[in-house]
């Protein structure tokens, strides 16, 4: 297929290019560290950011949240999530 925009500069402003499906995981950081984390599935997220500081969210399906964390934790996640970058 045709990419008229394949060499364009990718940055956090653009539209992601890739995604996965989040497993949590409390001792393994995501594959790729994402642009934003959308909310396939409502529930609650540990998102734990660089800094190794993790915050709990209640989230509604649907939602994006424009964060770059380094990991999702297992305990306390119920959300299906979406990594996009």
């Amino acid at each position: 297929m045709s990419d008229p925009f394949d060499s364009d500069y990718v940055n956090l402003t653009s539209p992601a290019v890739s995604h996965f499906v989040v497993v949590p995981d409390d001792s393994t950081d995501l594959p790729v560290r994402p642009r934003a984390i959308y909310v396939n599935t409502a529930g609650t997220a540990v998102l734990q950011d660089k800094d190794g500081v993790a915050v709990s969210y209640d989230l509604a399906a649907g939602a994006v949240l424009s964060i770059r964390p380094l990991r999702i934790l297992a305990t306390g996640t119920t959300a299906q999530l979406v990594a996009w970058y």
